[in-house]
């Protein structure tokens, strides 16, 4: 954060300057634009217990920087209030649960199927302070997506954008789950919005029972060891075996735990060009993309979050994938042309697949 000019303003000027920030980030293609304070002593106990547990499997990335991911003060100083935005991720006419039926299909988690977010949210966040500068004169900020040690949610729970519901995603009652949160840290003491007042789960449990591979421990607790996005994306070895028949034909990322929330029959879909499919990625045979050369992959996936994998990985969770689809003379052949791949890694989980589908026929 750079070095502001002070900028002090009325009661009367705080309050318009938020509802012109509202209206600008509404331009700007956000679907709502909440005002919180730096302060989350609450969920700071939760993450270290969370932590204190190694749910967080190979992510150290969450428990680096001490304090500094539930004191944003602390990891930008002079921070008095995090300005928190949401934008609706799910493109138009795309398939979700119909496809994870048909297990020679690929799924791949709906926020990765178009341009990666990063860029494109925290430009937006950038254009959206350099407005505020305009209105009001030089003062200090820092745009994050997902990119910084700090805790999304419980800043987005804050300053009223939902509640973290039992799938641990923030809820919105007339949107749903599936949008990106980012945040701009500013040096300027604006009033906060009201925090979320009710957590309207209930007794519903369905993202715990749909879990494919069981990974809730308890209401709003995940076990990321678990998770299918946590196995096909953050993990670098080999997936577990007693997990790989869960993962079906998840080949990155998962939204089991989304698509049966109620909350999303008020999903609205989004009007972000760069979100819709690229490449067919919404509806392609996981035989088609296990073809794919390490050039064809790099290309395709460029811009897009799926490069996060790299091309190891992605042929890994493929083959598992392959491995739960139907026994065709495709699928066998398209595994059997992996058996001699360089990576030990990859060769490992064709193996496995490959013997899925000799049991099958014992």
């Amino acid at each position: 954060m750079s070095t502001p000019i002070p900028v002090s303003l009325t009661s009367q000027q705080q309050q318009q300057l938020m509802d012109n920030i509202r209206q600008w980030g509404r331009e700007l293609g956000f679907q709502q634009i909440g005002f919180a304070r730096p302060q989350l002593d609450e969920h700071e106990a939760h993450l270290q217990e969370w932590l204190d547990k190694g749910y967080h499997g190979e992510m150290e990335y969450m428990a680096s920087h001490g304090n500094k991911r539930s004191r944003p003060d602390e990891l930008v100083e002079g921070t008095k209030t995090v300005i928190t935005a949401r934008m609706d991720y799910l493109p138009a006419d795309v398939e979700t649960t119909k496809l994870l039926t048909q297990g020679e299909k690929a799924y791949i988690s709906r926020y990765a199927l178009g341009r990666d977010y990063h860029k494109l949210i925290r430009k937006r966040l950038t254009q959206l302070a350099k407005q505020i500068e305009q209105a009001i004169g030089p003062f200090g900020y820092r745009a994050f997506v997902d990119s910084a040690p700090i805790l999304e949610r419980a800043l987005a729970t804050r300053s009223g954008l939902g509640w973290i519901g039992k799938n641990s995603m923030v809820i919105h009652p007339k949107a749903g789950s599936f949008f990106f949160l980012g945040e701009i840290m500013i040096d300027l003491g604006l009033p906060e919005d009201a925090a979320y007042p009710k957590d309207h789960c209930g007794s519903c449990n369905a993202c715990h029972v749909a879990c494919p591979t069981e990974a809730f421990v308890g209401d709003k607790i995940l076990d990321g060891r678990r998770c299918i996005s946590y196995l096909t994306i953050e993990l670098k070895g080999p997936i577990p075996e007693d997990l790989r028949k869960g993962v079906g034909n998840r080949i990155f990322g998962c939204d089991d735990c989304q698509l049966v929330c109620p909350w999303n029959r008020f999903t609205k879909t989004t009007l972000e060009k760069d979100f819709t499919p690229r490449h067919n990625l919404d509806h392609v045979d996981l035989v088609t993309l296990f073809a794919w050369s390490e050039e064809q992959f790099l290309k395709a996936t460029e811009g897009t979050p799926i490069r996060r994998a790299g091309y190891e990985r992605w042929l890994r969770n493929i083959a598992v994938g392959l491995g739960n689809a139907p026994s065709t003379p495709k699928v066998i052949a398209a595994l059997e042309s992996r058996q001699q791949e360089e990576s030990a890694l990859v060769r490992e989980h064709v193996e496995w697949a490959l013997a899925q589908h000799q049991s099958n026929h014992v």
